[in-house]
């Protein structure tokens, strides 16, 4: 079964679930830095698996948008996901 096949709201889920995970995990090298929970110094490798989380749930976000069947409801969930997990990612690029 393909992605397009899945239901759209399963999917957002996913997208939901995966970009609440990268946030997490680009969060984790930010707040040691400040407070120095622990001395390990290849934290950061975190931020890079955290941004490619990010970027597959985008991905699964603009999937849904481009969808050609979809309620109002669900596009627009669809297109809010995107602009957070958007800015996110700027957020975190900047850092």
């Amino acid at each position: 079964m393909s992605w397009m096949e899945k239901d759209e709201e399963k999917l957002l889920q996913r997208s939901f679930f995966f970009g609440i995970g990268g946030i997490i995990a680009c969060l984790l090298p930010l707040f040691n830095n400040y407070g120095r929970f622990t001395d390990y110094e290849y934290l950061h490798i975190l931020t890079g698996i955290g941004i490619g989380v990010q970027l597959f749930a985008l991905s699964i976000a603009v999937l849904v948008l481009r969808k050609r069947k979809i309620s109002q409801e669900t596009k627009e969930k669809a297109q809010r996901m995107t602009i957070a997990l958007a800015f996110s990612l700027i957020f975190f690029f900047l850092i």
